[in-house]
């Protein structure tokens, strides 16, 4: 392995071994619980799609007429991770994007995907997300929209470095051992009830880590090269995303327990 991907990952290890020890996974031990971690959640999974395309946008032809920019390897992993992300195959063997399964998975737990809808509604009637998100328009969570937020702003610098950066050690080189301690309590506190969401999660298990992490540090190798800042940059930002993302799992371990005292004094 790249001795500065080595580097990276040495870096950020202390809050990659908080986030796979988040006391959260412990308090999903009711339905409620874990709609409450999959109605905020969803924005996490909506957004990742964000950084995908953008790293699609910045390293492939898009438009007309095509050209064959940047590095084939670099089209080709970048196209690879697209199609499994854009048009999976769900838990009944229809072609599914992984944020239709996640709703899929809302549904059948009984979470309310109302909030969610709403905001890509309005982005479907043409509202531009800065808008929805300075304004809050949907009223997110403080931690979700902050989790959000850090998203985007490295999306909008427009450095394809930080956002691959973002993508590999944010998402797909975290996910596969953060699903699997959802996992674990998932077939303890419901066994057999919540089918689609155990598909959801052992298909990510799956595919971020067999196939997608190694491609994606493929990626960041190609962007980086031997250009020392954009390794600075691509280190400070996978810092960056995985404290967003302990935030986002405070935020909502502070919400469950809310619940489970509003419930207990009612």
């Amino acid at each position: 392995m790249n001795p500065k991907i080595i580097e990276i990952k040495k870096h950020i290890l202390p809050l990659r071994k908080l986030l796979l020890e988040h006391p959260v996974y412990q308090q999903l031990r009711h339905l409620d619980d874990l709609n409450i971690l999959m109605e905020q959640h969803v924005f996490a999974v909506w957004d990742f799609m964000a950084l995908l395309k953008s790293l699609q946008f910045g390293l492939t032809s898009t438009n007309a007429p095509w050209m064959p920019i940047g590095n084939p390897k670099t089209r080709r992993l970048i196209n690879e991770i697209v199609l499994e992300e854009e048009s999976d195959i769900d838990i009944e063997g229809n072609p599914s994007s992984h944020y239709e399964m996640y709703l899929q998975s809302m549904q059948q737990s009984g979470a309310n995907t109302q909030q969610v809808e709403r905001f890509i509604n309005r982005l479907l009637s043409g509202y531009s997300h800065k808008e929805l998100l300075k304004f809050n328009v949907e009223q997110l969570q403080d931690y979700t929209l902050k989790f959000v937020n850090t998203t985007f702003e490295i999306i909008h610098r427009g450095k394809l470095h930080e956002i691959a950066a973002a993508f590999t050690f944010g998402r797909e080189d975290l996910i596969p051992d953060m699903f699997r301690s959802i996992v674990s309590d998932l077939d303890k506190n419901f066994p057999g009830k919540l089918d689609t969401f155990r598909y959801y999660l052992d298909r990510h298990i799956e595919l971020d880590e067999e196939v997608h992490t190694p491609l994606a540090l493929q990626m960041i190798e190609e962007l980086c090269g031997e250009d020392e800042q954009k390794w600075l940059e691509a280190k400070q930002v996978a810092r960056e995303c995985l404290k967003a993302r302990v935030k986002l799992w405070d935020g909502i371990e502070f919400s469950i327990k809310e619940r489970k005292i509003e419930e207990a004094i009612s």
